[in-house]
């Protein structure tokens, strides 16, 4: 398709998309109507959908989602860093006012999808026309923009962007994305069990063992609205701990998520005596299974082992329910190799609005967001047959 023959047009509601949108987005379900509505009315307060339609003359034959953050009020570096911090205060001076072609509240590439024929290099272009396009929209607002970026996508997606003119951009790679493949004959959680090395095997056994007391529950919409509070309570616990925070959810998140989505979306409760002491949830995507967020009481979290026992229930479900593939995501990368998870390389494109600033960004990635150094486990015994 000629590069000249696109162009996009920017919607700030999801009640102004065109109607035909969902056509597109059938492939996945973090680019529907449904999912964006959710963004719309439950995003982190510092966070902005937009939304791009990609037309050829004025067929629609293009989505894709970005983002305008704001680092300004949040703890962006975590619980780490007490008092005045002076990696904090640069980074929140220099590049808190971002602007993601892709969904940061999300691991993989959810940033856009095309129709079939459609140029992929001649659709980037219009893409990155878009992004600078809102960067003028919010100058205009005296709002400056200090980053631009593009998530995620795999090493073979690369020559795309480079083709495309994405020019100096830093190409970055931080945590990888943690992929559970189910096993073409896996039909339930004994195959699993039984594909395991004996050490692995016993991990289990200890943990669910750990686990008596426990009562997990799956809750409805009202539930999840009864129980906001203590929801973002357990939330906060792990998110308070992350090493690197650009957002946090509102009390209502959860709650929008499970009524604009209803079966897609699957919220669990982890209760102790009647108290709840964690939560997890997951998104159906197609054959895939996405891992969304998850809370936990800090003081019985390890005594009950819960964290793993929920990575474990997540593989349970997704494998007897046949889901090809769980997206775990990124962090806790070494427990969630123990349980079988692999990691899937995700690269993306950064970068300063200031020239001067931008010939250093190199250097600045890598001092505002180290290298985490794990060790990947095999629990598989070798003779594992291959994923589907």
């Amino acid at each position: 398709m000629p590069t000249h023959t696109l162009h996009f047009r920017l919607y700030s509601t999801v009640a102004s998309l065109p109607d035909n949108w969902d056509t597109l987005a059938v492939s996945n379900i973090f680019l529907s109507k449904a999912y964006l509505s959710v963004l719309e009315q439950s995003a982190p307060e510092n966070l902005t959908p937009h939304f791009i339609g990609l037309f050829k003359e004025d067929m629609l034959c293009g989505i894709a989602l970005a983002q305008y953050i704001n680092l300004s009020d949040v703890n962006t570096l975590g619980q780490r860093e007490r008092g005045f911090c002076v990696k904090e205060y640069l980074f929140k001076k220099f590049s808190s006012k971002v602007l993601v072609l892709g969904n940061n509240m999300l691991t993989g590439q959810n940033a856009y999808l095309l129709d079939k024929g459609v140029d992929e290099v001649a659709a980037l272009v219009q893409f990155e026309k878009a992004l600078y396009a809102l960067k003028k929209h919010y100058r205009k607002q005296c709002i400056y923009i200090n980053l631009i970026t593009v998530k995620d996508f795999n090493e073979s997606e690369y020559p795309d962007f480079d083709a495309a003119g994405y020019t100096g951009y830093y190409k970055f790679c931080t945590q990888p994305n943690m992929v559970f493949n189910r096993r073409y004959d896996w039909e339930n959680m004994d195959d699993y069990l039984a594909a395991l090395g004996t050490k692995y095997r016993t991990q289990y056994n200890r943990a669910r063992k750990k686990a008596a007391g426990i009562e997990k529950k799956q809750l409805n919409c009202d539930e999840i609205k009864r129980y906001g509070t203590i929801i973002q309570e357990l939330y906060l616990t792990v998110a308070g701990n992350a090493s690197f925070n650009t957002f946090h959810l509102p009390v209502d998140h959860f709650y929008t998520f499970k009524k604009l989505l209803g079966d897609n979306f699957r919220f669990y409760g982890y209760f102790l005596d009647g108290k709840m002491v964690g939560f997890n949830t997951l998104i159906k995507n197609g054959a895939d299974m996405d891992t969304y967020f998850l809370g936990y009481d800090a003081s019985i979290q390890k005594e009950k082992m819960l964290y793993l026992n929920m990575l474990y229930d997540m593989a349970a479900y997704s494998i007897n329910k046949q889901f090809n593939h769980i997206i775990y995501g990124r962090s806790a990368m070494e427990i969630k190799s123990s349980v079988g998870a692999q990691a899937e390389p995700v690269y993306g494109l950064i970068k300063h609005t200031t020239p001067l600033i931008n010939r250093s960004m190199e250097w600045l990635f890598n001092y505002f967001d180290p290298k985490v150094a794990w060790n990947e486990r095999s629990p598989f015994k070798a003779e594992v047959p291959v994923s589907v």
